[in-house]
């Protein structure tokens, strides 16, 4: 009975959201099903309306995909002697908490088949925009011609911007086309630990001798390799290996090699060698195609104002973006109403910046100047040094972000001609986060130090 439970989950699981799958199926097991008729167990009475309504029709094909006969389907919530389910408590607000839990802890990726590869992740599903299409248009060449124009494919963003998906794209589309390629994927993490297994085990060349067969190896997080030798050590000759028999070799990392502490230097040059590209902050235009998509593809209705005002407040990553509809989605089936309802009568407040804010602009040029080992007159002066520069630039930009001041009063605090030099240091320093990953890590020590 459970491994046809765990098979029919894992088809349901295809079909629908990674929040919605978690949030509605995670607690749910088949009870019995005799002469076609189903018993599933759930958590609450909430739940037994949801799957009822949205999802009895996927559960039943599911079940007949394995073999079980299914004329009706009943839901029933599962008691305990512990536990009493009180006929009144329909906990939708704690529907509404384990579905916020889900989302926030949607970081891990496990893989669904041997090859590592989600088949959930395709071209099809994958939003193009103005900060991704560079990368797209290279994955593209990759499934036309693999191991020729970008190899290696060198893939890297902060976290949440689809760079999994667009990767594990590109494994599903290859073998699509040829399903006798071998194409493997795995976290970094996951290539160490099998790494150190298999040399304590005494399996070293076993572990090697299973990447040199692959046609496309395609490494995910690779900053998470730091301080890791060996690793290095072993995946740079796998990486050689392959690239002589001119296989793709695909990596992923939240920056550029050469920003990553102690990777070696040969490695971090011939992992760019064929190209790096980034994947970019989705736009506002972008996070509304984003949630325009998404919505459409579990059949749900939102209004276009609804849409915008989650774009325009969600200013983190993508996987935010989507955590934040799903909230919103379930939040209005819960209480009857239209998401731009909730919105407008106060029901949810999306802001994903909203923190305490520093005392006093005082502060936050203090701690910036001690962070860069100055003092905050030197911050404050008219000297073009380059750190004493940068500096005074993240001044700027944390006073305008984390405050909210005017250009104007900016240039007062650190002691700039006018708001035209504020304008333009907020600017400069802007452009250089984009590509500049330990700019962007010592604004984010910086921001710790000032909330801490």
């Amino acid at each position: 009975m459970y491994d046809v439970w765990k098979n029919a989950l894992a088809e349901i699981e295809q079909q629908i959201s990674s929040a919605n799958y978690s949030t509605w199926f995670q607690d749910t097991s088949l009870a019995s099903a005799t002469n076609g008729q189903i018993v599933i167990n759930v958590k609450n009475t909430f739940y037994v309306k949801q799957l009822r309504n949205r999802y009895y029709d996927i559960i039943k094909t599911a079940l007949e995909h394995n073999d079980i006969k299914v004329d009706n389907i009943t839901f029933e919530v599962k008691t305990t002697n512990k536990t009493k389910v009180r006929p009144r408590e329909i906990t939708a607000t704690n529907a509404i908490k384990d579905h916020i839990r889900t989302i926030r802890q949607s970081t891990i990726k496990p893989p669904s088949t041997e090859n590592g590869l989600n088949p959930k992740y395709t071209l099809e599903t994958f939003i193009i925009g103005s900060n991704n299409d560079l990368a797209v248009s290279a994955a593209k060449s990759i499934i036309e011609a693999p191991g020729t124009r970008y190899n290696p494919f060198f893939l890297y963003g902060g976290p949440g911007l689809g760079k999994t998906h667009l990767v594990q794209a590109i494994g599903n589309e290859l073998i699509k086309r040829d399903p006798s390629l071998k194409v493997f994927y795995t976290p970094i993490s996951h290539f160490y630990s099998d790494f150190i297994e298999a040399i304590q085990n005494g399996k070293g060349k076993e572990f090697n001798r299973k990447f040199q067969k692959l046609d496309c190896l395609i490494i995910d997080d690779f900053q998470f390799i730091v301080n890791k030798e060996k690793s290095q050590e072993e995946f740079f000759n796998i990486f050689n290996d392959l690239y002589q028999l001119n296989k793709q070799i695909i990596v992923t990392s939240d920056r550029l090699p050469s920003q990553i502490k102690t990777v070696d230097e040969r490695l971090a040059t011939r992992l760019t060698m064929g190209g790096a590209f980034d994947i970019q902050l989705p736009k506002f235009e972008d996070k509304c195609a984003i949630l325009r998509a998404k919505a459409e593809q579990i059949g749900a209705e939102i209004e276009q104002e609804a849409i915008e005002y989650i774009a325009e407040n969600v200013t983190t990553n993508i996987r935010d973006l989507e955590g934040e509809l799903s909230t919103i989605l379930l939040m209005s089936e819960v209480r009857g109403l239209t998401p731009l309802e909730l919105i407008n009568n106060g029901s949810v407040s999306v802001n994903k910046t909203t923190k305490l804010r520093p005392t006093s602009p005082k502060q936050v040029v203090e701690k910036v100047a001690k962070y860069y080992g100055l003092s905050v007159s030197e911050l404050k002066s008219k000297s073009r040094v380059s750190n004493i520069m940068v500096a005074r630039q993240v001044a700027m930009l944390l006073l305008s972000k984390e405050l909210g001041l005017s250009t104007t009063k900016i240039a007062t605090e650190v002691g700039v001609k006018d708001h035209t030099t504020v304008m333009h240091g907020i600017k400069k320093i802007n452009n250089s986060l984009k590509l500049n990953f330990i700019l962007r890590d010592q604004i984010e020590e910086i921001k710790e130090k000032i909330y801490g």
